[in-house]
């Protein structure tokens, strides 16, 4: 076990990849506080931007300066554009982006000289998928927050970076706001698309693998202003730099969008 005791925030602790680092942090012996809707520490939504300011006011009156925070947060929405419900795709926006940017607002102020930001971000925020709109701009906003975000805090050693998973094997896609209301124009593409199938979870990262590299990322001297995770995930990265937008759009809509017309392998 580590000697010195960090204290580290981290949002959406209570599930997922957040519990799994909030448990591999704690296994080191630093005080982990977990705010999320059902947190031992702070059960708060984090769309709520008030309560969440006097959350972290309250941190610092009872903890001190904090070591890291760590944004995991969000959850996911899926559902034809046209078709879904205007206060579900601000409800997306509020989770996910806000949630993640008042968190960082609220922790700058009260982090050590040499703190960490780690803003958990997703592989679609970097390649947009059909029927999951909102999810893909709700999380490539965050991260070119995060990207923003480093380099206000350049002349400073408070070190931040965005890290992007792929699909790893948690309840993140059970719980995901599901909406297959269609018309004429999809079909049963939508349900085909974006329903969770055997076949494709079984492809999908085991949690415990997820939650050591980013573990491992947490820990690094020096962050990178962004990390990838999943082999696939890098390589769609590569040939999104190699390769036109036209292509890429493509091949991704080619991938991920289920033609009702075809027959479907599941």
């Amino acid at each position: 076990m580590r000697i010195e005791k960090r204290t580290i925030v981290i949002t959406g602790a209570s599930s997922g990849l957040g519990l799994g680092l909030k448990e591999k942090f704690e296994k080191l012996g630093d005080k982990v506080i977990d705010i999320s809707l059902s947190g031992k520490d702070y059960a708060i939504d984090v769309a709520d931007h008030k309560k969440l300011k006097s959350t972290f006011d309250d941190i610092l009156l009872n903890y001190g300066e904090i070591d890291m925070l760590i944004t995991c947060a969000g959850y996911g929405l899926s559902g034809a554009v046209e078709l879904l419900k205007e206060s579900d795709t601000k409800k997306q926006f509020e989770v996910n982006f806000f949630g993640t940017a008042n968190a960082c607002k609220y922790a700058i102020p009260m982090m050590k000289k040499n703190g960490k930001i780690v803003i958990i971000s997703s592989a679609a925020g970097l390649f947009p998928l059909p029927f999951k709109a909102y999810y893909c701009a709700s999380k490539s906003a965050v991260d070119s927050f995060a990207h923003s975000l480093r380099m206000e805090l350049s002349h400073t050693n408070i070190q931040v970076t965005s890290i992007c998973p792929g699909d790893i094997r948690t309840n993140f896609s059970n719980n995901r706001v599901k909406n297959y209301e269609t018309n004429e124009r999809y079909g049963n593409s939508i349900e085909l698309s974006t329903k969770p199938t055997e076949k494709t979870e079984s492809r999908r990262m085991k949690p415990e693998n997820a939650i050591k590299k980013l573990h491992k990322i947490c820990e690094k001297k020096h962050l990178k202003p962004r990390y990838i995770i999943g082999k696939q995930y890098k390589f769609f990265n590569f040939c999104r730099k190699a390769l036109t937008d036209n292509f890429m759009t493509k091949t991704l809509t080619r991938i991920f969008y289920k033609n009702p017309n075809k027959k479907q392998k599941v």
